[in-house]
């Protein structure tokens, strides 16, 4: 109780100045009436999560590359990497092929500029190539957003262009733009073969959900990697590992966070119910995108790939600084590398540094997608960000007790910035945040539902929180210290791990929800 009123403090004297914002009409109301949802690609996506891919494309996939010589199986990854995209709506994967070879090319003149020691030329063809993926980033994802906008903000009537996202289409480019920026700079070797760059763009696993795979780290892979059977079963126990954190605990969170979400009256919901959606939000979005991670690798790992890891337990940070260190880790460092490296870092003056990370947190949250509420979450995390860096310095934490708090508030403000992230639109967020910080006054009582929902979807939540912790981790590190524990656990982790996936398997026959959330972007 005490840690609510705190909270209850600390989100009401933030939100009433928020609340000013709400009270401008024309803009929550008109700007911003319906959260703008743009169309995926394919009504039918071969997720990894599904019987189609579990039973039938990966085992044929498998079959087929480990049958083949050497020489072939790259081309064979790429054949199946084609085909999984294609699955749906084939038209689209024409525009993964035009971004290939567009970047395969303009890499080549860069590579042939920077050879004959020509400074001018490799410059000209690196803007044109980010000028080209960001546009047709743009086209794909923003315009009919950019156009909503115009048409509220100036009372036009241009119509809307209705043009479809095809799925991955953020993740593929930043991909690509990695490459062809690393090739400029001199840190990979340009790839001559353009069946091995389009593999790289391309390849399944992380295909439309990341993990953001840099050419650096598989450079040597493309050409030379072995798969032992260590390697391979340790993929397949990743794949699974997955396969169950989605299809059990994302897919069962969802429920809840759903069903909570589009409650129309928040303002007179119990803050307790509130709280509940957030909190099974926050644990669905991480098991869902940390389960792809997982599979992902999992599958790069079956084929002598490997990938670095995306995720890191970010719900025990300390910080909203290692809270980003531990949360998509690839997309982190990418910004990082990309952007705010290059546009002076912190290595700058003050008012300098404070724009270089006004614009990375802008473009995150424009990354994620064409929509106010990913933009105010970007925003948000701006802001704290300042906070952290400049007010609540790190040498005012030193006090177990002081960062045990900070570790707390870190937590509730993700929690908040979730809330926003997941909203319909941005009056409703707010107006969310406001309710579960006490603002409209709604008594703290035992709610019915909330009883409900613990009693269905508890044994979930609570797993969820347990097994976002590295509680997992500490205790087979406990019994690999033991003879006797570890011969045990050599024979009773398999068995889990395929009781869990059968168990994930019964879900899906059954034809629960099953959708990923890193698809929209």
């Amino acid at each position: 109780m005490i840690l609510f009123e705190f909270c209850s403090l600390f989100g009401t004297k933030i939100l009433e100045l928020i609340n000013f914002y709400v009270k401008i009409n024309y803009i929550l109301s008109d700007i911003d009436s319906q959260k703008y949802i743009y169309t995926i690609s394919g009504e039918q996506i071969m997720v990894f999560s599904s019987l189609l891919f579990t039973f039938f494309f990966l085992p044929l996939v498998l079959f087929i590359y480990f049958i083949s010589k050497n020489n072939f199986r790259n081309y064979i990854l790429l054949g199946a990497s084609l085909l999984f995209y294609s699955y749906g709506e084939p038209q689209f994967v024409f525009i993964m092929i035009a971004s290939i070879i567009l970047n395969y090319v303009l890499a080549l003149l860069i590579d042939n500029g920077r050879k004959t020691n020509n400074i001018l030329l490799p410059r000209v063809f690196l803007i044109v190539d980010i000028v080209i993926n960001i546009g047709i980033l743009f086209v794909f994802k923003y315009l009919d957003f950019s156009v909503s906008f115009i048409n509220k903000l100036f009372g036009s009537n241009i119509d809307m262009f209705g043009i479809a996202l095809p799925i991955g289409i953020s993740f593929f480019t930043f991909q690509a733009l990695s490459y062809v920026i690393d090739v400029y700079r001199g840190t990979v070797d340009v790839q001559k073969n353009p069946f091995y760059l389009a593999l790289y763009i391309s390849f399944f696993p992380q295909l439309i959900a990341g993990p953001i795979v840099r050419y650096s780290t598989i450079e040597e892979q493309i050409t030379n990697r072995k798969c032992t059977l260590t390697d391979f079963s340790e993929g397949i126990r990743r794949f699974f590992l997955g396969f169950c954190k989605k299809v059990i605990l994302a897919n069962n969170l969802s429920v809840i966070s759903l069903e909570i979400f589009e409650i129309d009256q928040i303002s007179a919901v119990n803050p307790l119910v509130l709280w509940l959606g957030a909190i099974s939000y926050s644990l669905q979005i991480f098991y869902d995108f940390s389960g792809y991670s997982d599979m992902a690798i999992g599958l790069g790992r079956m084929f002598g790939f490997k990938f670095e890891e995306n995720f890191d337990h970010p719900y025990i940070s300390k910080s909203i600084t290692e809270f980003w260190r531990r949360w998509h880790i690839s997309l982190g460092r990418w910004f990082r590398d990309y952007v705010y490296i290059p546009l002076g870092g912190s290595k700058v003056s003050v008012p300098r540094h404070l724009l270089n990370m006004f614009i990375v947190w802008t473009l995150t949250g424009i990354w994620h997608g064409a929509d106010y509420t990913f933009i105010v979450w970007g925003l948000w995390y701006f802001l704290l960000l300042v906070i952290e860096k400049y007010i609540v310095k790190p040498e005012k934490r030193k006090n177990f007790i002081i960062r045990l708090i900070w570790q707390v508030i870190t937590l509730i403000c993700v929690n908040f910035g979730w809330v926003i992230f997941n909203s319909a639109n941005l009056s409703s967020g707010i107006q969310y945040c406001m309710a579960m910080a006490g603002y409209f006054k709604v008594p703290i009582t035992a709610d019915p539902y909330f009883i409900s929902c613990m009693r269905e979807y508890g044994i979930f939540i609570i797993s969820g929180i347990i097994f976002s912790t590295p509680i997992a981790n500490v205790v087979s590190n406990v019994f690999a210290k033991h003879k006797a524990l570890c011969t045990a656990q050599s024979v009773v982790t398999p068995v889990c791990y395929g009781i869990l996936f059968l168990w994930s398997v019964s879900f899906l026959i059954l034809g629960v929800h099953n959708p990923f959330i890193y698809f929209n972007f």
